[in-house]
């Protein structure tokens, strides 16, 4: 799962956050964000376009995702919402919970915390992590 390969960024604008550059606050926006710095806040993406993100290698956010197409190699620390997709690279850590309607996991990625699978329409699924007891359904 080479995100160079297999994907193309947007056509749309592409925003960066370089390498070396930390953000503090919301970012709300419309196309492709690539992120090599530090983003302390949430980011949300436009749900109707294909807005995606990518956390590259050495990139961190601290805060909520909230797009449609997220790729992850880099750290985040809180929960993930894509209405599309989710990847993450080998080297991704994740803690905090992801949600999502596609999921590509490559080995050795880290996650702390549960993924929840979204389906329009359907109940939610939730995935426990080994090690966790699972609660039953009462209903």
């Amino acid at each position: 799962m080479a995100f160079k390969s297999k994907k193309s960024i947007s056509k749309n604008t592409i925003t960066l956050v370089a390498q070396g550059a930390h953000i503090k606050g919301d970012i709300h926006f419309q196309g492709a964000l690539e992120i090599e710095g530090e983003v302390t806040g949430n980011i949300i993406g436009t749900d109707g376009g294909d807005s995606e993100v990518r956390i590259l290698d050495g990139g961190s956010v601290t805060g909520e995702l909230r797009v449609p197409v997220v790729f992850i190699s880099g750290k985040v620390d809180g929960d993930v919402f894509a209405s599309k997709q989710v990847e993450l690279a080998a080297s991704a850590v994740v803690d905090g919970n992801i949600h999502y309607t596609l999921l590509e996991v490559e080995r050795g990625a880290q996650v702390n915390g549960n993924f929840v699978l979204e389906k329009a329409g359907a109940t939610k699924s939730t995935i426990t992590p080994i090690g966790e007891k699972a609660e039953e359904n009462q209903g």
